[in-house]
Formats: structure tokens, C-alpha cells, sequence
């Protein structure tokens, strides 16, 4: 795994076919509030009006002209973790919003706002921003109602005439953080678009060509009467091609939220994605006291499967979307997840008692067949081979690093990286750890699975324990485990293991003499990787 699959899963997104609307602010230091996207579950209801608290129906505004009075700008300050760039600090994101009541009840995106620590929303007239809170969420939806302080605000109200291709529309809002307003023209394109993608999973959604640009986001869709028709949320900005949730989508989940209910959310601002590797939800933010904030789940994460389900193959929401959909809220679902930043494979289950826990620990299922050790815990530091084909993260106090070529019988079948603190004493002794790490695509072809595995010459001098099967999120094969070694309590693991697009095989052997280096061998099986280039 490590930085070689970062790069492949911020590739994906930098390719992905949908851009989302939300932008950077002004200030140099911002970015956008979040990657777009997430999940929810989406309740019956229906409602064309702007909400089951409108008690002023004819105060709404009336025209086109008086709709940029309802329409408001929203800043979303928080800390966000981007695939490519990593954790980004105090990050403020710019996206819109419109008001639908006038007492300040407004209609946004979710990935506008989920995660910030705090919002602030700037009214039409006003140099000093108001703040808000989030009522509720939908996230499949990409949906929020916001409460903003105050009263008395010109607010929309929904259309409820026909959505028909060549219909004119007008897309209102804040674009790429101007605080200066922006209404732009088109017509609808087609009334029923395909909602699924990398952030959302609806049922559909209006395609129109009223252009909209990042900090759109959550802005209205509108009639030239000023009536809204849908909450703009994505372009292809190369096609001329424009996304709005249809008001029939919002009106299922819009009175939900504001009576302050998520609707099937487990509150994650994140994104699909799918490589050859690799498939899930990347986690960019969480939303305080959620169901995955409260079993640990953080920016930086990646949820892998949820229900034993392997999430995002399609690279859509669409299989996480439908696991919430069909669970009530505070229904305990399993959930793995691979953490980055370590490159651990954890497990847990949200709604449930517990914080995630390693999927397996060579640390705490052998310990007691290794010598306890007693001096200090290791440190770390990334090593790769001569061709930086190769990469692994292995103790520090294992200096000695040979990073050449791997010759079997004078043939150089792939790359290898060898650590050890004397590599002569770890394969000359049983006192000394080490890990031997190949990587070959000869032996891809010349072998069969299991074969790098079978021929070894340490039934002499080990005990047999068994052959395991082995998974990470990357590979998957199996492992020999061999105890009590040259009469010692060390230990071999040897790890034969393939990646999904199956093009090379991987080797790896890793000698343990003590308990500090079975928590070594969790920390090489979770960081070591083969390059894509």
C-alpha cells in the first residue's frame, strides 16, 4: 500500500468525470470544504412547498429579479484530509445556499458542510457573516438544512409546474468564492439524468446548461417566475453539461431535515473511487458525534466494505448508498476500514460499543510464541529499492537496507529490498530479525500460487505451525507460519501474495525473535508495496 497507492487513488479523482461545485475561498491558505460526496437513506414524504414551517406562503420572493435576496453565501472553516495533499488545516470552503422560510432556514449541499467546525453564511446586504448550524443531512442525496441566525429573510418557494426538457432555468449563486452574486441562463436537457456518482446516489437528476462553476454548490436551480427546481450541485465544465438534484428528490428527505433528523446519515463528507487495487469511500471529514466519529473513523480513512459488502467497484455510492437505505437509523453495520496514514486494516461496527480494532495482529495473536522484549519500541522509516520500484516502512534500528535486484539461479527475476540491523547475521543466524521483500513478475508467470511457498529447507530446524490465508485491501494469498526456530523462540513468517490485477507476484520473509518484531512485522505488512510506474 503506502504512497504509491496515494498517488494512484488521487489520480483517480483527479480524472473523475463529475467536478463538484463547492470552491476554495479567497484566502491562499483555502481550499475546498471537502471532496464531495457521501451517504444517506432517503424516507417517503412529499412536499412541494418550502417546508412544513412556511406559515407565510405569500411572502415568498416573486420574480426573478428578487430571488438573489434569498440566496446566501456560505464559508465552511474546518480541517479536511485530501488523497493528494494530505491533511489541509483550517480550510475554508466556499459553496451557496438559498433560504426557503424566513425564519432562516436554508437549503444547501452536504458536502458544503459536513465536517466544518463552524459556518458562516453571508445574506444578501450585509458586509458581516451570520453564523449557522446544521439542522439535518442527507448524504446519498448530497442534501443539508442550515438554520441561520436571525429572521425575517426573503425566502424561495418550490415550483411545481412541469420539469420538461427545454424548459428555461437559471442557476443562482456564488461561484468560485466571489462573494459577488452570479445568475446565469440555459434550459433543462433532460428531466430524469442518472444521479449515480462518485459523492451522490439519487434516483435522478436535472441536466441543464445554465453554467455553474465550483461554489455553486447547493445554490438554486430556478424559473424565470423565481421558483426553484432543483439545488445545483455538479458540472462537466468541457461539455457544457450542469447537475441539480431535482425538487422531487429534495421534497423526499427536505422535511426530515428540518425537524433536525438525518436521514440515514453516518455523517462522512467523503468520495468513491475505484482503482485496480483498490475500491471504497475516501473519508476527507466527519461530522462531530456520528455514528463513524463515535467508532473512529477520521479524515485520512478509507471504508472498504460495509456489511461485508466491497464497497465502490463501480466507483459510484451507489452500493453504500443502498446498505443505508435498507438499515434504520442506529442499526449496528459492519464496517472495515483502511487507514492510511498507518496502513492499517481495521474493523468495527458503527452504533456499536467499541472503537474500531486491528482486522489481525501478528502482535496480539503470537506474542506468547516469542521471547518478550525488553528494550525500547521501535521507530520506523520508510526504505525502498535501487529502482524506487519497491517500498516498505521497517525499523530504524535495521540500518543494514540492500535494495538490488533478486537473482535466483543467476536469472534477476524482479526486485527485492533486504532489512535487517546485519543482514549477514539475519540469514546466517536465528538471533538476528530481519524481512526479505521481493516482488517479480517472471515468477508471476513461471509459478503457481503456493509455489515460492512449498520449497523450503526449514523443517530441520523450525516447527511447522500451519499455512494461513492472507487479505489485505491490496493483496491476497497465503502465509507459512514457522515457530521455535534453531531450537530458539524465534519465529519465520513467509508471505507469498499477489495484487488484484494479479500481473506479479510478492515475497516476503520476516524473521522474529522477539514480541517488538511481530509488532514490526504488522507495521511491513501493512506499508510494504510495488509501484505502479
Amino acid at each position: 500500500m503506502s504512497s504509491a497507492m496515494k498517488r494512484r487513488i488521487a489520480l483517480v479523482f483527479s480524472l473523475l468525470l463529475f467536478a463538484a461545485a463547492c470552491s476554495s475561498g479567497a484566502d491562499d491558505s483555502t481550499t475546498t470544504a471537502a471532496p464531495v460526496g457521501s451517504t444517506t437513506t432517503v424516507a417517503e414524504s412529499t412536499t412541494t412547498t418550502a417546508g412544513s414551517t412556511t406559515t407565510e406562503a405569500s411572502g415568498a420572493v416573486d420574480g426573478l429579479k428578487a430571488v438573489k435576496g434569498a440566496v446566501v453565501r456560505i464559508v465552511a472553516e474546518g480541517s479536511f484530509v485530501d488523497p493528494e495533499e494530505g491533511m489541509i488545516y483550517n480550510a475554508a470552503g466556499s459553496g451557496s445556499g438559498f433560504i426557503i422560510d424566513p425564519s432562516g432556514i436554508a437549503v444547501t449541499n452536504n458536502h458544503v458542510v459536513t465536517g466544518a467546525a463552524f459556518l458562516q453564511v453571508y445574506v444578501e446586504g450585509e458586509d458581516e457573516p451570520r453564523n449557522a448550524k446544521v439542522l439535518g443531512v442527507s448524504e446519498c442525496s448530497d442534501l443539508a438544512v442550515i438554520d441561520i441566525d436571525g429572521a425575517g429573510f426573503p425566502y424561495l418557494e418550490w415550483d411545481d409546474g412541469d420539469l420538461s426538457p427545454g424548459t428555461d432555468v437559471y442557476a443562482a449563486g456564488f461561484p468560485l468564492g466571489d462573494p459577488e452574486y452570479t445568475l446565469t441562463e440555459g434550459i433543462i436537457s433532460k428531466e430524469k439524468a442518472d444521479g449515480e456518482s462518485s459523492w451522490a446516489s439519487v434516483d435522478s437528476v436535472i441536466e441543464h446548461t445554465a453554467q455553474i462553476l465550483p461554489g455553486n454548490s447547493g445554490g438554486p436551480l430556478v424559473t424565470p417566475n423565481g421558483r426553484v427546481v432543483g439545488i445545483n450541485y455538479a458540472g462537466i465544465g468541457d461539455l457544457d453539461i450542469q447537475y441539480a438534484i431535482s425538487r422531487n428528490e429534495a421534497a423526499k428527505v427536505i422535511d426530515d431535515l428540518i425537524a433536525g433528523n438525518d436521514v440515514a446519515s453516518i455523517g462522512v463528507n467523503g468520495e468513491a473511487f475505484a482503482t485496480e487495487d483498490l475500491s471504497g469511500i475516501w473519508v476527507s471529514g466527519v461530522a462531530s458525534g456520528s455514528p463513524v466519529a463515535n467508532v473512529g473513523i477520521t479524515g485520512g480513512d478509507v471504508i472498504t466494505k460495509m456489511e461485508g459488502l466491497v464497497l465502490a467497484a463501480d466507483g459510484t455510492m451507489a452500493d453504500y448508498c443502498d446498505i443505508l437505505r435498507s438499515h434504520n437509523a442506529g442499526d449496528p453495520l459492519s464496517v472495515e476500514v483502511l487507514r492510511f496514514d498507518t496502513q492499517e486494516v481495521l474493523t468495527g461496527t458503527l452504533n456499536g460499543d467499541e472503537e474500531l480494532q486491528l482486522a489481525f495482529s501478528f502482535a496480539d495473536e503470537f506474542a506468547d510464541d516469542v521471547a518478550a522484549d525488553t528494550g525500547p519500541a521501535y521507530e520506523y522509516t520508510q526504505v525502498t529499492d535501487e529502482d524506487g520500484l519497491l517500498v516498505m516502512q521497517v525499523p530504524t534500528s535495521w540500518s543494514d537496507v540492500s535494495g538490488g535486484a533478486w537473482v535466483i539461479n543467476d536469472q534477476t527475476v524482479g526486485n527485492t529490498i533486504i532489512a535487517a540491523p546485519s543482514i549477514d547475521d539475519f540469514y546466517n543466524s536465528w538471533s538476528t530479525p530481519g524481512v526479505f521483500f521481493g516482488a517479480s513478475e517472471v515468477l508471476f508467470d513461471q509459478t503457481d500460487p503456493g509455489d515460492l511457498l512449498d520449497p523450503t529447507g526449514f523443517a530441520d530446524e523450525c516447527t511447522y505451525d500451519d499455512r494461513y490465508d492472507y487479505e489485505d485491501p491490496v493483496y491476497t494469498g497465503a502465509y507459512d507460519l514457522w515457530l521455535n526456530c534453531g531450537g530458539t523462540d524465534t519465529a519465520f513468517v513467509e508471505l507469498e501474495a499477489y495484487p488484484a490485477n494479479e500481473q506479479f507476484v510478492v515475497f516476503v520473509q520476516i524473521q522474529i525473535v522477539t514480541d517488538a518484531d511481530l509488532e514490526a512485522l504488522d507495521t511491513i505488512l501493512a506499508t510494504f508495496d510495488v509501484s505502479a510506474g
